[in-house]
């Protein structure tokens, strides 16, 4: 990650990202307004540890952390290693998607882009265009495109406007390189026969439900993340777990896997 701007910009940019005052942060990081300003107007240079107390405080992703430290003059802090060079985390997430069978389980980067998944979740995928399986495979095109799984999805509207507000959600948080573009690309899909922003009546707990020849399937879901990641990967990655929302879909999971197979779409 290379960066052209000063560091005392990105501290700026990101405190108001987060509506905090210079006097808020300050105080937060044990440091005062003053200093605190002269780092927003680059009349000083904060050290390593400076730069990892502020991003502590304005909840910055380690991606981003990275270039603070670059911005500073420093080389960057937070390694970022392919998820199969994770040792115990790797075997971690792994054991997380295996255990949630026969329920789907998948593991995701920043961009939902698949990192791993275990075989109930990877099962649904099948028989979509190559086009949507080519690597690497973003979950939500997949899932929302109309030549995805969208045909299958009962609640369109209503799951669409849900991950939508995901999406602008995590944006909030990150400006992660192709998120706003990934945005872009899922609000121009059509959902046929209902409004595009139809607005659930509970956003906290808005079921997928799936059709399937065993009728139709309901699902619930928990995101799980690393608490107190150190590289970039980890800080990235989030598991996706579906739980069946009613007796129908538990027993329909438990049918697929005594199988081999998964429930089959209608």
């Amino acid at each position: 990650m290379v960066t052209s701007e000063p560091v005392g910009v990105l501290v700026r940019r990101w405190r108001d990202r987060r509506s905090r005052s210079q006097m808020d942060v300050a105080l937060a990081a044990n440091l005062s307004t003053r200093h605190l300003s002269c780092i927003e107007t680059g009349r000083a240079v904060p050290s390593r540890q400076m730069i990892e107390r502020l991003c502590d405080e304005l909840d910055v992703p380690l991606r981003e952390r990275n270039a603070f430290h670059l911005a500073a003059g420093f080389a960057p802090v937070h390694p970022e290693r392919p998820l199969d060079d994770l040792g115990a985390a790797r075997e971690i997430v792994r054991a997380v998607l295996a255990g949630h069978e026969p329920s789907p389980a998948l593991a995701v980067n920043v961009r939902w882009e698949l990192l791993s998944a275990n075989r109930a979740a990877t099962a649904f995928f099948t028989g979509l265009p190559a086009s949507l399986l080519a690597p690497p495979v973003n979950v939500l095109r997949a899932t929302l495109h109309p030549d995805g799984l969208a045909p299958r999805i009962r609640n369109l509207a209503q799951w669409r406007a849900h991950v939508l507000r995901r999406i602008r959600r995590q944006l909030a948080r990150t400006p992660a390189e192709g998120l706003a573009d990934l945005l872009t690309e899922l609000e121009s899909y059509p959902v046929p026969g209902a409004p595009a922003e139809e607005e659930p009546r509970n956003d906290l707990a808005v079921p997928l439900l799936l059709a399937s020849d065993d009728g139709d399937l309901a699902f619930l879901y928990t995101t799980t993340v690393f608490g107190s990641p150190r590289d970039v990967t980890l800080d990235e990655i989030a598991i996706e777990t579906f739980f069946p929302a009613d007796a129908v879909t538990a027993e329909a999971l438990r049918k697929a896997a005594g199988a081999g197979g998964r429930p089959e779409p209608a």
